[in-house]
C-alpha cells in the first residue's frame, strides 16, 4: 500500500513539475540593452522585469524543440493560449517546448530580438541535456513578427532557427498593411523608411531563411492576411520550403483555443509537417 501511495505521489508531483516547467533567466548578469522601463506604468506597455524562458522538456524526446514567442502587439503578452497552454500537446509529440517572456520594445526595436536570440543560444547550450537536434521558433501575431525576425535576422548558427511556425503573424512594418500598434511600439511613431524596411521581414528573406509553417484567417481584421501571403511568396521565390494555411473564418488571436473552428485542422497539419521535417 505504501509503495502504491508513493508511486501515485511521484506521478502527481512529476505532472505538476511538467506543468510548471523550468524557468531560466535570459540575462542573469543583466541585459546588454534597455527599453528604458523600470516599473509598470498605468496604461503603459507590460513591464517585464526579467525576461524568462520556461522550458517543458519532453519525457520521450524525438530530438525537436520549439521556442514560442506569445503575441500582444509588442505591448503585452498572451502567455496562456499563445504560450503555456500548448506545452502538453507538444510534449505528447516528443517535442521539448519553451515559452519566452520577452521584454516590450517601448520603441527600442533591438530589445525583443536580443531576448529571442539569447534564448535560442541558451537552448543550444542545453542541447545535449534536452536532446535538441532541431530547434524551431514559433510566434503569434506580434510574437510572429519576433519569430520571423529571428528567422530572417540571425547572425550565426547559434541564433538561426532550424524552422519557423507563425500564427497570424505581423510580418511587415509597411504602414499600408501592418498592425500599427505593433509598428509604433516596436519602431516608434515616426521611424525612418530604412527602419521600416529592415523590420519588414518579407523583404529580408534569403535562401538561408529556415522552412516555415504559416497559419492565418481570411477574415482577420487585426493583422491583414497579406502579411502571411506576402511572406509565403517571398519564401517560395527564394526556394525556401513553406506551408501556408489560410482558413476562411476565425479572426485573430485564437491560438490554442478550442473555440477556433479549425483547431482540428491546424493541429493535424502541423503535427504532420513537424514529422516530415524531422525525418
Amino acid at each position: 500500500m505504501k509503495k502504491l501511495l508513493l508511486m501515485g505521489w511521484l506521478l502527481v508531483s512529476s505532472h505538476l513539475f511538467a506543468q510548471k516547467g523550468i524557468e531560466i533567466k535570459i540575462w542573469p548578469e543583466g541585459a546588454p540593452n534597455t527599453n528604458e522601463m523600470t516599473q509598470q506604468v498605468k496604461d503603459g506597455p507590460l513591464y517585464v522585469e526579467e525576461p524568462v524562458l520556461t522550458v517543458y522538456p519532453a519525457e520521450k524526446s524525438n530530438g525537436m524543440a520549439i521556442m514560442t514567442c506569445p503575441g500582444g502587439g509588442y505591448w503585452t503578452l498572451a502567455m496562456g493560449h499563445e504560450g503555456h497552454d500548448m506545452a502538453a500537446w507538444f510534449n505528447s509529440q516528443g517535442i521539448t517546448y519553451t515559452v519566452l517572456r520577452y521584454r516590450m520594445p517601448n520603441g527600442h526595436h533591438e530589445v525583443p530580438l536580443s531576448d529571442a536570440q539569447q534564448a535560442l543560444r541558451i537552448m543550444r547550450q542545453h542541447a545535449t541535456e534536452w536532446n535538441v537536434k532541431k530547434l524551431g521558433i514559433m510566434g503569434s501575431s506580434a510574437g510572429g513578427h519576433l519569430a520571423s525576425t529571428a528567422a530572417t535576422h540571425f547572425t550565426d548558427a547559434e541564433t538561426r532557427p532550424d524552422f519557423q511556425i507563425l500564427f497570424y503573424p505581423v510580418i511587415t512594418m509597411d504602414p499600408s498593411y501592418t498592425h500599427m500598434g505593433s509598428h509604433d511600439d516596436l519602431l516608434g511613431k515616426n521611424p525612418s523608411k530604412e527602419l521600416e524596411q529592415k523590420y519588414s521581414n518579407e523583404l529580408q528573406v534569403t535562401p538561408q531563411t529556415p522552412p516555415a509553417f504559416i497559419l492565418h484567417c481570411s477574415d482577420d481584421t487585426v493583422v491583414p492576411v497579406a502579411n502571411s501571403v506576402n511572406y509565403y511568396t517571398a519564401l517560395v521565390k527564394q526556394k525556401v520550403s513553406a506551408s501556408l494555411h489560410i482558413y476562411p473564418v476565425g479572426g485573430h488571436g485564437w491560438g490554442y483555443n478550442d473555440s477556433f473552428p479549425y483547431k482540428h485542422q491546424w493541429t493535424g497539419e502541423l503535427e504532420k509537417w513537424l514529422r516530415e521535417i524531422n525525418k
